[in-house]
């Protein structure tokens, strides 16, 4: 797996060659018990240069595994919500030419990487020969010069090399030229996956290039046919509706985020319990809704009203909202940003309890922050 049969124009740079337990002796000799380790290579392969191996561990099934990633989907039939979004990747799939530029697009979690993750895979696209970026870390003009550098050596396993950027709307504004320069003379190997939830933060000249796949909010009755479905299949038995309800109420139509709560709850044995469990969940959720508003310039005492006649049992969450919005507007402060003077105005709002006052102190304190001091 390791000797390299192409020639050495194709090895010039530092790669990656993934390493599996099932190689055996090369596996042991070479990766040992790191994660990384260098290798001078002969000059005749890469010039002197090093070549990166990493170890791929094999999962240990006696860990628990999340089950968003336990039940991930891998392949185009199992995933739930999105036939839309399937449909148009299975007819690309069939051309001639595929679209080297494709714009996975949609909320959170509703299967934007999973989707092409799986692409890869239809693609015939080797682990070698795929990296996948978060461009929230990785987002800036060296990333991009990084990527245009290696795109032009040709696949070293599989029939083609791809380049999945997650959070692409995150790429800074001088990255996104640099990747349209690239984008002009994409080598016929090559394909670009970009995943946002926000596209609009991507350049119109970068938008109008790519091959846009939209998903959307998962659906209710998917989403709780996923959730019984999935719980079954770990307790094997059935589930409550009324904690499936509850769990797509929260999640805004992210499969994910199902997943998330339902491990979370899927322990207990009571579906009390399993309810109040969930009640921190969503008392979080609208705690953040508020922050949201609070942080809008634009923002009136209606959209306030709004969010808090949507809490339910408000008088015994007043305190954890409290708690969680304290907690966002101090990392908002501590970040020293143009927000940080407004985070310091709702800290000093929030400073003092609720547990005399309840619903009606925190109804004050939310007028306060968004009703302009005379």
């Amino acid at each position: 797996m390791v000797g390299n049969s192409k020639p050495a124009a194709y090895c010039n740079h530092p790669i990656n060659l993934v390493l599996r337990p099932e190689d055996g002796e090369t596996f042991e000799k070479l990766a040992k018990q790191v994660e990384y380790c260098e290798i001078s290579w002969p000059q005749s392969y890469l010039f002197g240069e090093p070549i990166y191996i990493r170890k791929e561990k094999k999962m240990d099934e006696s860990k628990a595994v999340e089950l968003y990633r336990k039940y991930r989907p891998s392949k185009f039939s199992e995933m739930v919500g999105q036939d839309e979004a399937i449909g148009v990747l299975t007819a690309l799939g069939k051309q001639i030419a595929m679209p080297q530029f494709l714009l996975f697009t949609g909320p959170s979690g509703t299967g934007k990487t999973t989707a092409a993750r799986i692409l890869k895979s239809r693609l015939k696209c080797h682990d070698m020969d795929f990296v996948e970026l978060n461009a929230a870390s990785e987002r800036g003009v060296d990333m991009v010069r990084d990527i245009g550098k290696q795109m032009y050596f040709a696949p070293m396993a599989g029939d083609c090399k791809i380049w999945l950027i997650d959070e692409a709307g995150s790429v800074t504004s001088d990255g996104q030229s640099a990747f349209l320069k690239m984008l002009e003379d994409t080598p016929s190997w090559c394909y670009f996956f970009f995943c946002t939830t926000d596209p609009q933060k991507l350049k119109p000249t970068i938008r109008t290039r790519a091959t846009e796949i939209k998903f959307k909010p998962v659906g209710r009755a998917e989403l709780k046919e996923l959730i019984h479905r999935t719980a079954e299949a770990e307790t094997g038995v059935g589930f409550n509706d009324d904690v499936s309800d509850k769990i797509v109420d929260l999640v805004n139509g992210s499969a994910r985020k199902a997943l998330v709560l339902l491990g979370s709850v899927i322990g207990i044995d009571n579906s009390d319990q399993q309810l109040g469990a969930l009640s921190g969940v969503e008392a979080e959720r609208n705690a953040i809704d508020l922050c949201r508003v609070f942080m809008n310039p634009r923002a009136r005492w209606s959209d306030v009203c709004k969010v808090l006649k949507a809490i339910n049992g408000l008088d015994e969450d007043v305190e954890t909202i409290r708690h969680i919005v304290l907690s966002y507007f101090s990392k908002v402060a501590l970040g020293g940003g143009k927000g940080a003077e407004r985070a310091i105005e709702i800290i000093y709002l929030f400073r003092s309890p609720f547990y005399e006052s309840k619903t009606a102190g925190l109804v004050l304190a939310c007028y306060d922050a968004v009703t302009p001091k005379k």
